[in-house]
């Protein structure tokens, strides 16, 4: 804040209509550096349509509840439209120097509509109102973060049902593990996603309560009608201890630590991007307007924006961390501590809305080496566990079979063989004599894919996709 918005911010409040609530109790004004240092309003101003909602739906009450007139009740959401339509359309700016979005919305409202505006703060306190400001703002935006992610989604499987056939090696420790699909890991992705969408969509469930009329912190002595305010704002219910009410941020720390768990699954997926781009790898080569350049090596590609996004992962990891140290020891009820809920709140969930989407369209525009994918099934033995299962086919115990497996794998170090199926039938018949000619055919890299038919499994691929589909479908009803 410049010299003279703290001069301007500090003759704000001195002005009747835009002094600050709790100004009547003092015999000076705020100095202009307090101001500076308590203002909330750059943070909480994307807030402000919540909040002219929720005073909407107060207004009204207090009209129907005869504790204003239905005059001034009319008066004052007809201002709040006002306000609304301006703010919208872009005729009406925020005022920084005000303390909050609050007491811009209130002083606005009183300059167009007189004293009928004061009445508006008339049974709420500052606690229940920016309690119900944040539920409000929450229900209305995450709904646009699962709409994200669902689209990522939907990319994945469309991917997916692309590369069904596609041979890639799965690994364990990053090491060779068993022979898989393209398809099979990007689903995996897309599950990992799905339970996001289904964290973010709980969390929601849980702030469909009402705050409003809870007061400072013990309610109010007016008869006013929580339930009738609820109704108003669509939220399910009202909140059941007022004290509680205020002083409650579980909300933050859950749709925070929601944000900081799929920002986890799209570090680990970034991760394998940056991998799988690299030369060793090769799996992936992602497009030119998702890559950067170096100032010194001219032929350098980077996956700079897969590391970007794995990078911001400490940003959110940051702002839960920020929350739960706030939240803790603080005594019941409304602290101002709890003033700095919001801006590692909106940190948080901005920070994953834009690498969600950045993911996707990196993904989406990214070419799949296939004969490199393929390549990386050759060697590494990852069919080993295929022969024992073969040997339990037989009737071997696995135990005895897993032995027989690695004996064989043995066998080819000691050769120097890159894969089993480089063995002779009586080499590998003197590690079992139950194998047969047929085991050859049962250990491809394609086959041991195949075979492998269980829910969830590479060879199962068709119902991963139908029911990833139709997750995404019934999770926008």
């Amino acid at each position: 804040m410049t010299k003279d918005e703290q001069t301007n911010s500090h003759a704000a409040l001195t002005d009747d209509n835009h002094k600050a609530l709790w100004s009547g109790r003092f015999a000076e004004g705020p100095d202009a550096s307090a101001v500076e240092f308590e203002t909330s309003i750059y943070v909480d101003e994307r807030m402000a349509l919540d909040d002219i909602a929720g005073s909407i739906a107060h207004a009204t009450m207090l009209g129907e509840c005869g504790i204003i007139s239905a005059e001034e009740s009319k008066q004052i959401v007809k201002g709040l439209e006002s306000i609304k339509n301006d703010l919208k359309n872009g005729s009406l700016k925020i005022d920084y120097s005000a303390e909050d979005i609050h007491s811009f919305i209130e002083a606005s409202l009183t300059d167009r509509i007189g004293e009928a505006g004061k009445k508006l703060h008339t049974g709420r306190s500052r606690n229940d109102q920016i309690a119900l400001d944040e539920r409000l703002y929450l229900r209305r935006v995450i709904p646009s973060l699962v709409q994200d992610i669902i689209t990522l989604i939907k990319t994945l499987v469309e991917i997916a049902s692309q590369h069904k056939e596609t041979l890639l090696t799965g690994f364990t420790h990053l090491q060779h593990a068993q022979p898989g699909t393209l398809a099979q890991h990007l689903l995996a992705w897309a599950t990992m996603l799905s339970r996001d969408v289904e964290r973010l969509k709980d969390s929601l469930k849980r702030i469909s309560l009402s705050p409003l009329g809870s007061g400072a912190l013990m309610g109010s002595t007016l008869p006013l009608n929580r339930e009738r305010t609820a109704e108003l704002l669509g939220f399910d219910s009202v909140t059941l201890n007022s004290l509680d009410s205020v002083s409650d941020r579980d909300y933050c720390l859950e749709f925070t630590s929601d944000f900081a768990i799929l920002q986890s699954h799209l570090s680990r997926m970034c991760e394998e991007v940056v991998l799988w781009s690299t030369v060793e790898f090769g799996f992936i080569d992602l497009s030119e307007k998702w890559s950067t350049g170096s100032s010194i090596m001219p032929q350098k590609k980077n996956p700079d924006f897969a590391e970007l996004i794995r990078g911001r992962t400490g940003k959110v990891y940051g702002d839960l961390v920020n929350l739960f140290t706030m939240i803790k020891a603080l005594p019941l009820a409304y602290d101002r501590d709890l003033q700095e809920d919001k801006e590692p709140l909106f940190d948080a969930l901005d920070t994953v809305q834009a690498n969600v989407k950045i993911f996707t369209a990196m993904i989406a525009t990214a070419r799949w080496n296939v004969e490199r994918m393929e390549k990386s099934c050759e060697g590494g033995f990852a069919n080993a566990t295929d022969v024992a299962e073969y040997l339990v086919q037989k009737g071997l115990p696995f135990r005895t079979a897993h032995t027989v497996a690695a004996k064989a794998v043995r066998l080819c170090i000691e050769k120097n063989l890159p894969c089993l199926e480089n063995l002779s039938l009586v080499e590998l018949k003197n590690c079992s004599p139950l194998i047969e000619n047929d085991i050859y055919e049962k250990i491809s890299p394609r086959a041991c894919m195949k075979n492998r038919k269980t829910l969830g499994a590479p060879g199962n691929i068709e119902n991963q996709i139908k029911k990833l589909l139709t997750f995404c479908d019934e999770a926008l009803v």
